[in-house]
């Protein structure tokens, strides 16, 4: 594949995503979430005003969780599945597929990280002001994982549109699997336990939270918040089976970096075996 023709590729489509008027949306509609749960998230629990970052990250968790998955989803579909002509005028010109397929994810999750940068950056000035640096790397850390939870739903999306090939049967399929992961699949995980008792429930419990992206975030952000109360069943047979923090956090890396790479390997398998 050609760098430089990816890097034009994902210039273009950061261009015309900063102009899109949805992502200005999602930019200052973010940011006010952002600072405003981290602000009633605490009055909520008893405290008085913004506290430190490991608060602050504790109470914006549920937010990223929900959010950025349904943001990616939706702008990753609007992209893949665009104007038909202007997509097609692409595809006709002296590129790959591959390079097509990366420049465009590239350029999409750029717009993406940007705004999610600019909501994080807001909050994070406030609350270092107001409450000094105490907590800071485990903020960073939810700013991490934030983007990569990001990068796993947008890949999903490009296998979603890829598949569907129309806009309409790829919304429907992404917002599925907001609902699927998001909502239901801790349902159907603890429902499972249930036809299953002793050693096995724990084994199928842990084996559990990585087939959900979204129970990956918040164990490791829970693990480096050092907040165990709140793991979940899934997060807590985790910790049973390694005993410790760095076993589980490398594991939860490594199955993020899965769920990441494998849509777009399958986007790829079936953009090439597609008449464009």
């Amino acid at each position: 594949m050609d760098r430089e023709m990816i890097a034009a590729i994902g210039r273009q489509e950061l261009v015309i995503n900063v102009r899109n008027k949805w992502t200005l949306i999602f930019a200052l509609l973010f940011g006010v979430l952002v600072v405003g749960v981290s602000y009633f998230g605490m009055m909520a629990e008893g405290f008085s005003g913004l506290q430190n970052f490991t608060r602050t990250s504790t109470s914006l968790l549920n937010l990223v969780l929900y959010i950025v998955p349904l943001v990616a989803l939706v702008m990753g579909t609007l992209s893949f599945t665009g104007d038909k002509g202007s997509t097609e005028l692409l595809f006709s010109q002296p590129l790959t597929r591959s390079e097509v397929l990366v420049g465009k994810l590239l350029g999409v999750f750029a717009s993406i990280t940007l705004s999610m940068l600019f909501g994080f950056a807001i909050a994070g000035i406030i609350v270092l002001f107001a409450a000094g640096t105490d907590g800071l790397f485990r903020y960073l850390f939810l700013v991490t994982v934030s983007i990569a939870l990001a990068f796993v739903f947008l890949s999903l999306s490009v296998l979603s549109s890829t598949m569907a090939n129309r806009k309409v049967k790829a919304f429907g399929v992404s917002i599925f699997l907001w609902f699927f992961f998001v909502l239901f699949y801790d349902l159907v995980a603890l429902g499972g336990t249930l036809l299953l008792s002793g050693p096995s429930s724990n084994l199928f419990l842990f084996l559990s939270l990585f087939g959900n992206p979204v129970d990956m975030v918040r164990v490791s952000t829970l693990i480096v918040l050092n907040n165990a109360t709140i793991f979940g069943a899934a997060g807590a047979a985790l910790m049973r089976f390694f005993g410790g923090g760095a076993v589980s956090m490398a594991l939860l890396f490594a199955g993020m970096t899965m769920w990441g790479i494998v849509p777009l390997f399958l986007s790829h398998r079936l953009l090439a075996r597609q008449d464009i």
